[in-house]
C-alpha cells in the first residue's frame, strides 16, 4: 500500500472541457524521507517509515538526532508508518506526490475541526421537541427525556447527550485524485477531507 504525508493547504474548483466544477481540496503532498523500514523477520510486519515537515535542531533530542541522522535527514516533525509499502525500501529515500496517478481512487485520513461543547441539536441532529405552546417557549433544542423514572432510575450508558464534538480521527474514501503539480508537490483530491487548513492529512492508496 503505498500512501504519503501531507499538509491541507484549503479548497478550489476545477471545471471541465465541458462546464462541469468539480471542488477540490489543495494539499501539500511530500517531499518524504524513508527513515526507517521494518521487515517481517526483525520486527513483526512489514512496513516503512515516513517522515515529513522540517524540525528545528533546539526542539529535538538526542533519539531523534540519532534516528533521523541513520537515513541521513534532518529533524521532521511528523512521522507516520505505511504497512505493506511497495514504492520504497531504502532508507533516505524520498517519495514524492508522484507516485500517485490522475484519476486514481485514494483514500485521505485527517482529524476533524473541534466544535467543543454542543447541544444535541448540532452533535447528533436532533429536531427540538416542537412548537411554543402550552407554557414552554425554551425547550426547542432540548434533548427530551433521556429515559424512565421509576425502573431504570438513571441514564443509560449510550446516551445521546451534549458534549464534546469534533477533533475526531476521520478517513474518507474513495476520492479521486484531479490533478497534480509536481513541482510544487500539490495534489487536488475532489470533495473536501476532514480537519482545518494547515492540519496533517494521510493520504492512502
Amino acid at each position: 500500500m503505498k500512501g504519503i504525508i501531507g499538509k491541507k493547504i484549503g479548497m478550489t474548483s476545477v471545471f471541465s472541457p465541458d462546464g462541469k466544477q468539480t471542488p477540490c481540496t489543495i494539499i501539500e503532498a511530500g517531499p518524504c524521507v524513508v527513515t526507517q523500514v521494518k521487515t517481517q523477520d526483525q520486527d513483526g510486519y512489514s512496513a516503512v517509515q515516513l517522515a515529513f515537515g522540517d524540525k528545528k535542531e533546539k526542539h529535538t533530542n538526542s533519539a531523534e538526532k540519532n534516528h533521523f541522522a541513520k537515513s541521513g535527514s534532518s529533524p521532521k516533525r511528523f512521522i507516520r508508518e505505511f504497512r505493506d509499502f511497495s514504492i520504497a525500501k531504502n532508507l533516505g529515500e524520498s517519495i514524492t506526490v508522484e507516485i500517485f496517478s490522475e484519476g486514481e481512487k485514494v483514500n485521505v485520513v485527517g482529524t476533524t475541526k473541534g466544535k467543543g461543547f454542543q447541544g444535541v441539536v448540532k452533535r447528533h441532529g436532533f429536531s427540538g421537541v416542537g412548537q411554543q405552546s402550552h407554557g414552554q417557549h425554551d425547550r426547542q433544542r432540548a434533548p427530551g427525556s433521556l429515559g424512565n423514572s421509576s425502573d431504570a432510575s438513571r441514564v443509560m450508558k449510550g446516551m445521546r447527550m451534549a458534549g464534546r464534538m469534533g477533533c475526531d480521527r476521520v478517513k474518507v474514501k474513495s476520492l479521486e485524485v484531479v490533478k497534480i503539480f509536481p513541482e510544487k508537490n500539490y495534489i487536488l483530491i475532489s470533495g473536501s477531507v476532514p480537519g482545518h487548513n494547515g492540519s496533517i492529512i494521510y493520504i492512502q492508496k
